[in-house]
């Protein structure tokens, strides 16, 4: 039997090439790969390794703390907790994902999906501040959903807090979150959700009131939960501020004020220092210190009353006979007239062809009569001053009213300042292209037509004129303070306009008459045991004609008056306005009140012996009388 054995069929020699080809090419692909993993992106790997375990959490630095001249805290911080969202995944932080999240940190979905595609060209290893000031329930849901949504941290922060809430709010401002364009400058120190100063005393200064965050770096777990930490960087906080404020003059304004719209400041025309500063309506920084409701910010950006202005520095509104003051310092100084020079005042007075008439015209009262500069500041004559106007001409009275502190900024060290407006040939034919109606030149004689003023410009330029033409720079925060702090000041040195002896005494002394004279038009502003002086001043918004047939309401007449005490050298002036005060005496009590509480403080800060002393110089003065200046300002104006 014949055995066969199978042929000995070889595959192709070109199979097995194939093959031999085919297996050193995946080795070469995987010791490829490898190379890749372990040497040619090892860092980048090496990171994402190390970020499943480790994260870099922000402490936030507190800013410092804003304290009255005494070291009373007016605006503070306290302990709370934030909430960020880690984007170092961003792929997985899908539409669906963070409406999940927005709904269990009761946010806005599309508010929170517009937060995080804003952030979208930042560098991905800074957080996003999701929620300040976290609740209960926020502060649950995040430890209760940690495997869910590892991307969410809580850290502990400090949120501004202002005491007083809407009492010195203008003042002192609000606090906000950095812009995303600021972010996103290059070499900017922000990161998303900082806060900076926006408004008043901490815009202005935010960088000295601003701290340094630290970083801490930490190990965490499978679930996000913080195990260890591996380092730390503490924060330093910003410094403390101390202002020139004093919270009892600040309080005794807010308490005269009450509800009325306006403003009072209160200087120390010696210094500059700022005493106090009110404005009204008031809004409340806090609900600035976490992200504004919308419906609230509309609200506060559509009230007519403009809540967001400080009116003490921005309210532009004309002066009425306060600005006498003004035109017989000038007329005095310039030699236009002496303390004796005599105008008759009817209540009626012709200029340029027109008719003028005096304030008691339209309150139905007698004339003043005879009167001279003493006489015609106390009772506030409007024919003296129409008189006057016309023979000091507009560019003496542009000339002066610049010289004493109108019609431009005073350089508080707060920012938005207004500058206000003295009018003069020249503004008028750079502004309305034609020559100046010389006829206007007896409605700003009284402070009327173009001329406008801020509250704190007033009070610069009474308190200039009381102290012998010496005007301080306005200011808030010390200047020893601020250089110590390595900020460099603006030059404190006073602006001088030199005025003679008599002038000053002159002026002064009809001041003294308008709250201490019968017929004075400040009576109410008298006050046992000091001495005030100062002007009222009652400034129309609209022409007598169309106040009338309006019957008031928003075209209410603006309420004045600028105090000082002592008369002879003074340590204090006030300048109170009241919106639609519609008479000058509304506006005399609030100063008085604030004058009375710094004297009243004095005597308390008195040794004993003092107090008897002051105390025996208590004047016996008359009660108040009611103010008798109502409106005087030209009819048709």
């Amino acid at each position: 039997m014949e055995v066969r054995f199978p042929s000995d069929e070889r595959p192709p020699a070109w199979k097995i090439a194939f093959l031999q080809y085919a297996i050193a090419a995946s080795f070469l692909g995987l010791l490829v790969g490898y190379w890749r993993l372990q040497i040619g992106h090892h860092n980048l790997y090496q990171d994402l390794a190390v970020r499943n375990h480790t994260r870099n959490l922000p402490v936030i630095a507190p800013r410092g703390k804003i304290l009255d001249r005494e070291g009373r805290v007016l605006a503070d911080n306290f302990p709370s907790f934030t909430i960020l969202l880690s984007r170092e995944s961003a792929s997985a932080l899908t539409p669906e994902r963070l409406t999940e999240i927005a709904r269990g940190l009761q946010l806005d979905p599309e508010e929170v999906k517009h937060t995080v595609e804003r952030a979208a060209n930042l560098p991905r290893f800074q957080p996003l501040l999701l929620k300040q000031s976290a609740t209960l329930e926020d502060i649950s849901f995040v430890e209760a959903h940690r495997v869910e949504y590892p991307e969410l941290d809580l850290i502990p922060a400090q949120q501004r807090l202002y005491p007083l809430h809407q009492s010195a709010a203008a003042l002192l401002g609000y606090v906000g979150e950095v812009p995303e364009d600021m972010i996103a400058k290059l070499g900017s120190s922000y990161r998303p959700g900082d806060v900076m100063g926006k408004f008043g005393v901490e815009g202005e200064y935010n960088q000295i009131l601003t701290g340094r965050d630290g970083m801490r770096r930490v190990v965490v777990n499978s679930r996000g939960q913080e195990v260890g930490e591996l380092s730390l960087v503490p924060a330093r906080s910003g410094n403390d501020l101390r202002l020139t404020i004093d919270l009892d003059l600040e309080m005794a304004a807010e308490t005269s004020m009450a509800d009325r719209p306006g403003a009072v400041v209160a200087l120390d025309p010696r210094t500059g220092e700022v005493l106090a500063l009110v404005s009204h309506p008031s809004f409340d920084p806090n609900d600035f210190a976490k992200r504004i409701d919308p419906k609230e910010w509309d609200a506060l950006t559509n009230d007519p009353m403009k809540p967001l202005m400080n009116k003490a520095i921005q309210a532009q509104l004309a002066p009425g006979s306060v600005f006498k003051v003004v035109m017989a310092t000038g007329a005095l100084e310039g030699g236009t007239i002496s303390p004796d020079f005599i105008v008759h005042c009817a209540g009626v007075a012709t200029f340029y062809g027109r008719p003028y008439h005096d304030w008691v015209y339209w309150d139905k009262k007698p004339s003043h009569g005879a009167v001279n500069v003493h006489s015609a500041i106390r009772e506030s004559c409007d024919i003296f001053f129409y008189t006057v106007g016309k023979m000091m001409g507009i560019d003496k009275i542009d000339y002066y009213a610049k010289g004493l502190g109108l019609g431009s900024r005073t350089g508080i060290d707060l920012p938005g300042e207004a500058p206000g407006l003295i009018p003069s040939p020249e503004w008028v034919e750079r502004v309305y292209k034609h020559k100046w109606y010389t006829g206007a030149t007896i409605s700003v004689a009284i402070g009327q037509g173009a001329v406008v003023v801020t509250p704190l410009q007033l009070a610069h330029t009474i308190g200039g004129i009381a102290i012998g033409g010496v005007f301080h720079r306005p200011h808030v925060a010390f200047q020893d303070q601020l250089r110590a702090l390595g900020d460099d000041p603006p030059d404190s040195s006073p602006q001088d306009f030199p005025l003679n002896q008599e002038t000053v005494a002159a002026v002064k002394s009809g001041m003294w008459a308008v709250v201490n004279e019968g017929g004075g038009t400040g009576a109410a502003a008298r006050c046992p045991g000091i001495e005030i002086s100062g002007k009222t001043g009652t400034a129309q918004v609209v022409s007598q004609e169309l106040q009338e047939a309006s019957k008031g309401g928003e075209y209410k007449n603006t309420a004045w008056f600028v105090g000082y005490a002592p008369p002879d050298k003074p340590e204090i002036v006030v300048a109170a306005l009241v919106q639609r005060g519609e008479h000058s005496f509304v506006a005399v009590p609030i100063v008085r009140d604030v004058i009375k509480a710094y004297f009243d403080k004095k005597l308390r800060n008195k040794p004993p012996e003092n107090q008897l002393e002051t105390q025996a110089k208590v004047l016996g003065q008359a009660q108040p009388a009611a103010d008798s200046e109502s409106r005087h300002t030209p009819a048709g104006q």
